[in-house]
């Protein structure tokens, strides 16, 4: 089984001068064969999200038309642009909408659905589309639509924004993507405004940004984000909020969307593996953008200076929304202008910083969440998410079944690079299910195929072990492929484990299932509302590596170790007491792993070398 949604990195997809006009021939050519008498050009199968999509297909062939001057272009702009403003502007309430602030304004708003009161919730983000759509074309109507059309554009557009800003509540559904672009729809529409006007609706937009988005970031591994349904990040919508920010900056040239963008986009890249695999969030945790998150991705990888390109995404959807039969979808065909009209290169090579939250070199990969426990694990090819062991989720030592992951005070990291080596130490203070304190100290090393960890902790009691992962999916080539084992050597014995009990709370590697699904499963609201993914953080139990401690270490100390990724090469670490601390020596390198009080500042202290 393969994961449907994350087939390939989105920088693979070309995307010269060249590329973009055959995109936009082929969506021509689909769009003159489909266009009705009326002038419709949405997808026959089109019910859900139709409220902008005619519209989006316009601005597409208005942009083809500027960059290939097509004769039969400026036809059927003028009447697919007509029916928008004809059958798909509605100013009528729409019976059961939840979020009115002001009712029976006469505002025109999109439809999420056209049959009256069939789905409304849907209304807002898709009039925020529709907007975009509208501004979009207004962009590019010199030559294409006369005086009356242009003015008829613009005082919908102008009435779609009075409609979420001033008939609505703002961001209704709470996603961060949504309400991002509404910004971007208000600071595109006051460029085409009378300058009092426009400045106005300029100065609204950034108001409604800081004090309605910006305000309520969210902190997740040391970064603010702006919320997505209920939580910090998605992996789905967050890439297209960094392409709203980024089409924000363009716009404005206001430096807050500059450092807000730079901000997510240090995030994307520290939480992204190298393989560019990523899991959870709150909407659809397994559901990658495609074409949605490459302006974004390319252009705050360009200002950073990190390959965000690797990120993998749905490229099926790599141009352009589409319907199962392939066909061209004008649902989000802003963000396919907006694409093809930057001109940012992809910055291709990895930034060499180091990152609190993650480490990387080569093909290997740790991502750590906000208590610096791994979220995911790449080795070889391989991805291990986080355990599960009586409802708790981690990346640890286990004693009498309670895993010592939660940190009980200050985490502290260091980070080292040398003879070709990259490694992290993680210090944290954790205490016992009887409140005893102990201090973890978790050591990452790789040298760019292969992952060792070696993890520390005073004497336990009883027959403790290490939760080393969860195996969950390998790159084949053709894509990542769900997986119930992994090469995982260890010091002590190596054990793989299934949960013993059925059900949904228990996820086995080896039932073919997803992490998507297996979240949604235990959600407390319908899929695709609320924060579905929290249902993943109510699993009780799941397969599992572990790992008992190895042989060889001082008598005050419990220590595990754990090599992943292939290997011909024995793995028998030797352990010894120095008065600077502890001495791991394996077939790859020496490491001397301080006291955990650290030095003068408490801050750990790491020796490393081949």
């Amino acid at each position: 089984m393969h994961l449907t949604h994350q087939r390939g990195p989105l920088h693979d997809l070309p995307d010269t001068p060249e590329a973009y006009d055959a995109v936009l021939a082929d969506v021509v050519e689909q769009t003159l064969a489909r266009i009705t008498p009326e002038g419709n050009l949405e997808h026959p199968d089109c019910v859900d999200d139709i409220g902008d999509t005619s519209l989006g297909i316009t601005s597409l062939l208005a942009l083809a038309w500027h960059r290939t001057g097509d004769p039969r272009l400026p036809e059927a702009v003028r009447r697919s642009t007509d029916f928008h403003l004809r059958e798909r502007v509605y100013t009528d309430d729409n019976p059961g909408y939840p979020n009115l602030r002001l009712r029976n304004s006469g505002f025109p708003y999109a439809r999420y659905t056209l049959a009256s009161g069939a789905h409304p919730i849907g209304d807002w983000p898709s009039t925020v589309w529709a907007l975009l759509q509208a501004v979009n074309l207004l962009d590019l109507a010199d030559g294409l639509l006369d005086e009356e059309q242009t003015d008829s554009v613009r005082e919908m557009s102008r009435g779609y924004w009075r409609w979420l800003t001033e008939a609505t509540f703002f961001n209704p559904q709470e996603a961060g993507n949504q309400a991002i672009g509404c910004v971007v729809g208000g600071l595109m529409l006051a460029r085409h405004l009378p300058p009092e006007e426009g400045q106005r609706v300029r100065a609204h937009a950034i108001a409604l940004y800081l004090e309605e988005i910006r305000a309520h970031r969210v902190r997740d591994r040391g970064a603010l984000l702006p919320p997505e349904h209920g939580g910090a990040y998605d992996n789905n919508y967050g890439p297209i909020s960094l392409s709203f920010l980024a089409k924000a900056h363009l716009v404005s040239g206001e430096e807050i969307f500059a450092e807000d963008g730079e901000a997510l986009a240090r995030y994307i890249d520290a939480r992204l593996t190298v393989g560019g695999f990523d899991n959870g969030g709150p909407r659809y945790s397994e559901q990658h953008s495609g074409f949605e998150s490459v302006l974004g991705l390319r252009y705050f990888g360009h200002r950073i200076g990190a390959d965000l390109g690797r990120y993998r995404g749905d490229t099926r959807w790599g141009r352009h929304a589409v319907k199962p039969d392939g066909g061209v979808d004008g649902h989000f065909a802003w963000m396919l202008v907006w694409q093809i009209q930057d001109s940012t290169p992809w910055h291709r090579t990895p930034s060499t910083e180091p990152v609190r939250h993650q480490l990387r070199a080569g093909g290997v990969s740790v991502a750590f969440d906000s208590t610096m426990t791994p979220s995911l694990i790449e080795a070889d090819g391989t991805y291990f998410l986080a355990a599960a062991v009586n409802r708790q989720h981690g990346f640890g030592p286990v004693v009498d079944g309670f895993l010592l992951c939660r940190p009980m005070g200050e985490t502290r990291v260091r980070d080292v690079r040398t003879d070709g080596l990259t490694a992290k130490l993680v210090t944290k203070p954790v205490v016992t299910r009887d409140h005893v304190l102990r201090h973890v100290q978790s050591l990452y090393v790789t040298d760019g195929t292969r992952l060792w960890t070696t993890v520390a902790v005073e004497r336990l009691p009883g027959e403790p072990y290490l939760l080393a992962g969860l195996p969950y999916v390998s790159d084949d080539g053709g894509g990542l492929r769900r997986i119930a084992e992994a090469e995982v050597t260890s010091a002590g014995d190596l054990r793989l484990t299934h949960p013993a009990a059925e059900g949904p709370e228990f996820f086995d590697a080896r039932c073919d299932t997803t992490q998507e699904l297996a979240a949604f499963a235990l959600a407390a609201d319908p899929r695709g509302y609320g924060n579905p993914d929290e249902g993943w953080s109510h699993l009780v139990a799941s397969t599992a590596i572990e790992a008992t401690p190895a042989p060889g270490a001082p008598d005050d100390l419990n220590v595990f170790a754990v090599r992943y990724g292939g290997s011909g090469d024995t793995f028998a670490p030797a352990f010894a007491r120095r008065s600077e601390g502890l001495t791991v020596r394996t077939e790859a390198f020496t490491a001397l792993v301080g006291d955990p009080a650290g030095d003068e500042n408490g801050e750990p202290v790491l020796t490393l070398h081949a």
